[in-house]
């Protein structure tokens, strides 16, 4: 030892500009784990990344909405480098009793719960528990020797099918390539077969569990040959129950147990406790001149009440309620590498993997799309104001986000109104953000 590191030797420069460089790694290393393991406070901070005088035009934005009447309500946050910069509700949660929009409003979020259903998909991938090209019949044995529609009757909703040339896989489904499509917002023919069986739209309460309805949509035949192109469709209420079979547990369990426990999601259910029903905006549509109006119980036979009522059907695809804050820390454990708090939730490779562009042609305009989200693509990129690799997706009551990994920034903006006419709202916001970047 004293031949290497004698006294004169640690006196020297050499030592000390090495030692000041392991410092400085050291340090940059302790920073960026401290940044991983830091908790979303839901107090907003100011942040040196923007300019809040431009960054205010989101305010004036959504209120001009609000006012000309062509949103009820909103909340909006944004999340930059581990840091809530920016969260406030606009409006109101019900415009006849004139009750404001909160901040923590629990929104129903619908399709944006196929995030978390993937990532529990991954989070058994990773386990070694399933393989992402494993048949979906090893699984569920209806899914055995499928069948895509050829000829369809709607006289009575008979069909002719031929043989697939391949099974479905967990793949096909994370990808929405399988050929499954959706009961009511799908295809005319399908959307009848699919009613005619009993398998639901995924959308809603419904009374028989979640094995029973996949079990039927096994025997029905796919739109398309598997891998063939992206339909939209039940394929992450099937991702749901294979996470069911293979966990033993039901979905509403294994999210709280292994996502929403660790994340500290304390606010996002299937179904929301009667304690906190009043947190949850009135849901809005409009009439055929365009015109704001409440949604009814049995419209699109959907009853909006849904999430205050027990149910069995966990519902991968569409069944969650949440609030901005809630989804922003998911969102920032996919930019952080799967960490959070302190915890790995997933592996940094696995999270990598759910964002990185799987589909070797386009599915969502210029966007590409991974296992579970739409990408932001070179082009895209090019075009709009988001990085390439952002990844986002949104909700059937109008919730939308994206996250950025290149700015580390999460964006929400949480509506419940579908349609809307006026729908360019999240495009506007997200100009001004990235308009109100200094840095």
């Amino acid at each position: 030892m004293k031949k290497y590191f004698s006294s004169k030797y640690l006196r020297s420069k050499n030592f000390t500009h090495m030692t000041k460089k392991l410092l400085l790694v050291a340090t940059t290393i302790i920073v960026a784990l401290n940044s991983f393991s830091q908790v979303l406070s839901y107090q907003t901070v100011k942040s040196t990344s923007f300019d809040y005088s431009k960054l205010a035009l989101i305010d004036a934005e959504v209120n001009k909405y609000v006012s000309n009447h062509w949103l009820i309500g909103s909340t909006v946050i944004i999340v930059k480098d581990n840091k809530v910069v920016y969260h406030k509700g606009f409006g109101y949660a019900n415009e006849a009793s004139k009750t404001p929009m909160q901040e923590n409003a629990i929104y129903r979020i619908m399709s944006q719960t196929k995030a978390i259903t993937s990532l529990a998909v991954m989070q058994l991938y990773e386990k070694g528990k399933i393989s992402l090209d494993q048949n979906v019949s090893d699984f569920i044995p209806s899914f055995k020797n499928p069948t895509v529609l050829k000829d369809f009757n709607a006289a009575d909703s008979s069909y002719t099918t031929i043989p697939a040339k391949r099974e479905i896989s967990i793949r096909d489904l994370l990808t929405h390539t399988s050929g499954i499509d959706y009961t009511d917002i799908g295809s005319v023919n399908m959307s009848a077969i699919y009613t005619k069986a009993g398998v639901p739209s995924g959308l809603g309460k419904f009374k028989e569990t979640l094995l029973d309805k996949m079990t039927k949509l096994g025997s029905l035949p796919l739109v398309h040959q598997p891998g063939e192109k992206f339909t939209y469709g039940l394929n992450t209420d099937l991702l749901g129950c294979i996470v069911e079979i293979v966990s033993g547990t039901t979905l509403e369990n294994y999210f709280q147990k292994n996502i929403f426990d660790p994340l500290g999601m304390k606010d996002t259910y299937f179904n929301v406790p009667a304690s906190k029903a009043s947190r949850m905006p009135t849901v809005y549509t409009e009439n055929e001149a365009n015109q704001i109006i409440e949604w009814g119980p049995s419209f699109r036979n959907l009853n909006p009440n849904y999430p205050l009522d027990a149910k069995t059907y966990f519902s991968g695809g569409a069944g969650l309620s949440s609030t901005a804050y809630d989804y922003a820390i998911f969102l920032q454990m996919i930019l952080n590498g799967g960490k959070y708090n302190g915890k790995q939730i997933i592996a940094p490779r696995t999270a990598a993997i759910m964002v990185s562009p799987q589909l070797d042609y386009k599915t969502n305009g210029n966007d590409d799309f991974s296992l579970g989200f739409s990408v932001t693509s070179e082009k895209s990129a090019r075009l709009n104001s988001r990085n390439k690799g952002s990844f986002s997706w949104g909700g059937y009551y109008g919730t939308n986000y994206w996250a950025d990994p290149v700015d580390n920034l999460v964006v929400l903006v949480m509506t419940q109104h579908s349609p809307n006419s006026h729908g360019d709202l999240t495009s506007k916001i997200e100009r001004i953000i990235y308009g109100s970047m200094v840095k």
